[in-house]
């Protein structure tokens, strides 16, 4: 069984359709990419997942559960992590403090525990602070905890929204174009991240990504989309020379092998 299904999906937006006849089927373990041109309805697709949209048709299943309509913060209690192509951090909080907040849904205490201090309260938060600290190390950003976000590089920055998504223990990461926004030494030290951390943590990841070395060198399966249906599928290596793609999206074809 897919850990994550797609079927027949078709969203709209008043009289326009962005999704035509979506279908995903995305193992354990694997690592896939979605790509195309810009308004193709690749983050449409995502928030349709993630439960910031609910599709119009057709059913989404995460671990066999029917997550069609569910709200964000539901769709993450379920395993599901998510970062976006403009980083959302909270720039007034320091990093540490970004990955303890990311964590209030699975805290078990109530807001009597907090106003009291109670023993469930202090237990929680020093949890909370822990998984906090070891996300960090892993990360390493130790030298970053006590900074507000938009002081450090861009790259920091992504590794940080990364962060603060794995800290949830995910089964399955979303990742919207990551390396959006990263110069040539980023990205590498970006492709590196991904691939560690998926064996680390024994992720699904799911990728939307424009920079096609990245999708190369990352992705096992490719879906192309072109106004919101999908024109081509298969492996990196097929996709690159699919005549299609290279129109919609790739442009010219020496394009295809930067």
């Amino acid at each position: 069984m897919a850990l994550l299904e797609m079927r027949d999906i078709n969203h709209f937006f008043g009289g326009l359709q962005a999704v035509h006849h979506f279908n995903l089927d995305l193992r354990d373990g694997e690592l896939q990419g979605l790509i195309g041109p810009n308004g193709a309805g690749k983050s449409t697709i995502f928030n349709l997942v993630s439960g910031f949209y609910a599709p119009t048709e057709g059913e989404i299943l995460f671990q066999g559960k029917n997550i069609a309509g569910f709200r964000p913060h539901k769709v993450t209690s379920l395993g599901m992590g998510r970062t976006f192509q403009n980083i959302r951090l909270w720039n007034s909080m320091s990093v540490l403090e970004n990955l303890c907040i990311s964590q209030h849904s699975r805290l078990g205490y109530g807001l009597i525990d907090s106003i009291l201090s109670t023993r469930r309260y202090r237990e929680q938060e020093r949890r909370v602070r822990r998984s906090a600290r070891e996300m960090i190390e892993i990360l390493h950003l130790e030298n970053y905890a006590q900074e507000y976000p938009k002081n450090l590089p861009y790259g920091l920055q992504r590794r940080v929204e990364i962060g603060r998504a794995l800290v949830m223990q995910p089964k399955l990461l979303l990742l919207d174009e990551p390396a959006a926004g990263m110069n040539p030494g980023e990205v590498d030290s970006l492709i590196e991240l991904v691939l560690w951390l998926k064996e680390r943590f024994k992720l699904t990841i799911w990728l939307i990504e424009h920079q096609m070395r990245v999708v190369m060198a990352l992705c096992d399966w490719l879906k192309v989309l072109d106004f919101g249906k999908v024109i081509a599928e298969g492996p990196p290596s097929k996709i690159r020379q699919d005549q299609r793609v290279i129109k919609a999206y790739l442009g010219e074809e020496e394009e295809v092998h930067a």
